[in-house]
């Protein structure tokens, strides 16, 4: 899954610090970002092959490396977007929530772990994971999907009512 618990202890008392890092899913490494440009651009110059020594492969011409220039940026895109993650801090005292994306100034929500609750709710999203205290509701893990959420949900039920005693 791509979210990750870290248990840390925190002195000799035995506070307990738990992070939760979340990121988005990426299936395409940068490696294999490579191999798909090149079999791309591979498979439109085959039909160009054909026209080779004519005019028409200056109309086809501009169309693949359109086609293979479109591909390109819209994976770098896909690549930048994947750059956003969640932190979770939670302890006895405070649950902090960080969350950074890339070009957007990193938002953070404090409030008492104690009143924290995780919630699965109907929303924009199947299976919306909200973090509330009662005042404040925020979104948790939205890029994850539906089944990931409903996990973490319980995963963080847990760790919250643990921190309770």
């Amino acid at each position: 899954m791509p979210y990750q618990w870290i248990q840390t202890a925190l002195d000799d008392s035995g506070a307990v610090l738990q992070k939760l890092t979340l990121w988005p899913h990426r299936s395409l490494p940068r490696k294999g970002f490579v191999w798909f440009i090149a079999t791309t651009a591979i498979l439109l110059a085959l039909p160009i092959i054909a026209v080779l020594g004519s005019p028409i492969l200056w109309g086809l011409l501009p169309f693949g490396a359109i086609v293979v220039a479109g591909i390109w940026f819209a994976l770098q895109q896909s690549y930048r977007t994947g750059q956003t993650h969640e932190e979770l801090t939670l302890d006895r005292q405070h649950l902090t929530v960080r969350r950074s994306d890339p070009g957007k100034p990193e938002r953070e929500w404090r409030t008492n772990s104690y009143w924290v609750r995780a919630h699965i709710r109907k929303g924009p999203v199947e299976a919306y994971l909200t973090l509330t205290d009662g005042q404040r509701e925020i979104e948790l893990g939205v890029f994850l999907t539906p089944p990931e959420r409903r996990v973490l949900c319980e995963e963080l039920t847990r760790a919250i009512d643990r921190m309770r005693g």
